[in-house]
C-alpha cells in the first residue's frame, strides 16, 4: 500500500484556480477539499492531460510553489514524478520564479511545449526519483545540461527555486487524508484550527516536528 505525506499549495485566499477563457478563476476551495477529502485535476499545461501537481515532502525536498498549502496522505501513487517544476523542461525562453508575475497570463506561461526527451526526468513513483535525483542540488546540474543541449539558457541562481520542489503529478481526482496546515498567514491558522487540523509555518518545521 502507497502511503506518503504530500502537500498542495494554495493562493493566498486558499483557493485553488484553473484556467477558462484564458482567465485564472476560482476551481476549489480548501474548505470543498477538506470536507470531501478529495483534490481535484486543476490545471491543463504543456499540452498534457489535466493534471494536479504536488510536491513529496522528503529531507532534502522542502520547498512549496507557494507559501500556504495542505499537507495530506493517499493511498494513490502520481502518474509521474519530476524533480522539478516541469516548466524548465519547456522550450520557456524566460523562466519566470516570482507566482504574481505571471499569476494573470497562466494560459500563456502554460501554453509552453516540452523540450524533446523530456521523459528522462519523469519516475513512476517519489522512492525512485529521491534515490535519482537526491537533492535539488543534483537536479539544477541535470537540467542545466538538458537545457544546454537544447539551446536554452542555463537556469540563474535566482531561478534555483524552481528545482527545489519537486511535482507529482495526478491525473485523476485523489482522495486524501488531511494531516496539517502550513502557512505563515492568519487565514492558514484560522483554517487549521476550524478544522481541527495542526498547523505549521512551513513545510520544513512540519518535517522536523514529525520526523523524530
Amino acid at each position: 500500500m502507497f502511503m506518503a505525506y504530500f502537500v498542495k499549495s494554495f493562493e493566498k485566499d486558499f483557493v485553488l484556480k484553473t484556467i477558462k477563457d484564458k482567465k485564472k478563476v476560482d476551481f476549489q476551495t480548501v474548505d470543498n477539499v477538506l470536507t470531501t477529502k478529495a483534490l481535484l485535476p486543476n490545471t491543463l499545461s504543456f499540452g498534457k492531460t489535466k493534471r494536479l501537481a504536488c510536491s513529496y515532502i522528503d529531507k532534502n525536498y522542502l520547498k512549496t510553489y507557494r507559501s500556504q498549502g495542505l499537507i495530506f496522505e493517499t493511498k494513490q501513487k502520481p502518474d509521474q514524478v519530476y524533480p522539478f517544476d516541469l516548466v524548465v523542461l519547456t522550450n520557456a525562453n524566460k523562466l519566470v520564479v516570482q507566482y504574481y508575475r505571471i499569476e494573470n497570463n497562466l494560459h500563456e506561461y502554460y501554453g509552453h511545449e516540452l523540450l524533446s526527451g523530456f521523459e528522462k526526468f519523469m519516475f513512476g513513483d517519489p522512492q525512485t526519483m529521491i534515490k535519482k535525483i537526491i537533492s535539488p542540488k543534483n537536479a539544477l546540474e541535470l537540467v542545466n545540461a538538458f537545457r544546454k543541449k537544447h539551446g536554452f539558457k542555463l537556469l540563474s541562481k535566482a531561478q534555483f527555486k524552481l528545482v527545489e520542489y519537486n511535482e507529482m503529478i495526478f491525473n485523476k481526482p485523489i482522495n486524501i487524508k488531511p494531516v496539517a496546515i502550513c502557512g505563515y498567514t492568519k487565514l492558514s491558522k484560522e483554517i487549521a484550527k476550524k478544522y481541527s487540523l495542526p498547523h505549521f509555518r512551513n513545510v520544513k518545521e512540519f518535517y522536523n516536528k514529525t520526523s523524530k
